[in-house]
């Protein structure tokens, strides 16, 4: 799974943030809309991405790989759409525990990204393609582990049902799309690794659900802590909604 960066060693969560944008704004609602999305992409502003390449590196020979952003569409006629992520299986021996989207290495037989991204999403969380429907792509992502990640986006529908792969992943949840596009959720850290300035954006959920072991129905709060590879591509994902508003 090429979409976050290998088991560091040390933990993300533990160290500093030096800096969150209060002062960008958020992506409005209405731009959030399938059909705002759909607009969005059929009809492009000029805008740069802003995190192109991690800031550490590896020898290792570039592979092409590709992900889906899944966005549900969740609420009355769409209006609270949602991400679809994963949690790495905690027994893999790279990149466990780590929050991810679907995706992963192209291979000889797919057709294109769309492809790749398609079927990753199909074995890792069984979310069949007939209810995808794929509304464009973002610009390439480069990993520190050498993977060039396209990631594709596309719209799910709420009545899609997931058979999540355990040999993969060990969760899957939904967080808000209107969350992951507001930059006050968006913190960024920067710490010395490895002889290298590493630089990565964070964006820490607090997931509310019922509690499955619990006869009572009581709830428990689960952090999902989103960064690296999979928050860097949220953030170009933000920088390509805010910029130039759709009149």
């Amino acid at each position: 799974m090429p979409t976050v960066s290998p088991k560091p060693l040390f933990d993300p969560r533990q160290v500093p943030v030096w800096q969150i944008d209060h002062d960008l704004p958020a992506v409005p609602s209405s731009l959030l809309s399938p059909q705002a999305l759909r607009a969005r992409f059929l009809n492009p502003p000029v805008w740069q991405p802003e995190v192109v390449r991690e800031s550490f590196s590896t020898e290792r020979a570039p592979a092409q790989a590709a992900v889906l952003v899944p966005i549900v569409m969740r609420g009355p006629n769409a209006c609270s759409p949602t991400v679809l992520l994963t949690r790495r299986a905690a027994h893999m021996n790279t990149h466990s525990g780590q929050i991810a989207f679907p995706g992963g290495k192209v291979d000889p037989e797919d057709a294109n990204p769309q492809a790749t991204a398609l079927r990753e999403a199909q074995e890792e969380v069984g979310l069949d393609a007939r209810h995808v429907q794929v509304i464009g792509e973002l610009p390439t992502y480069i990993t520190g582990t050498a993977f060039w990640v396209t990631p594709v986006v596309g719209l799910v529908s709420s009545e899609m049902q997931l058979c999540p792969n355990a040999d993969e992943v060990d969760d899957v949840f939904e967080v808000p799309l209107s969350f992951l596009m507001n930059p006050a959720n968006h913190q960024r850290h920067a710490m010395d690794w490895q002889g290298q300035k590493r630089h990565w954006f964070s964006m820490p959920y607090i997931e509310s659900r019922a509690n499955p072991t619990s006869a009572n129905g009581e709830i428990e709060s689960i952090e999902r802590f989103i960064w690296g590879a999979t928050a860097g591509m949220l953030r170009n994902f933000y920088r390509f909604l805010a910029a130039n508003p759709i009149p």
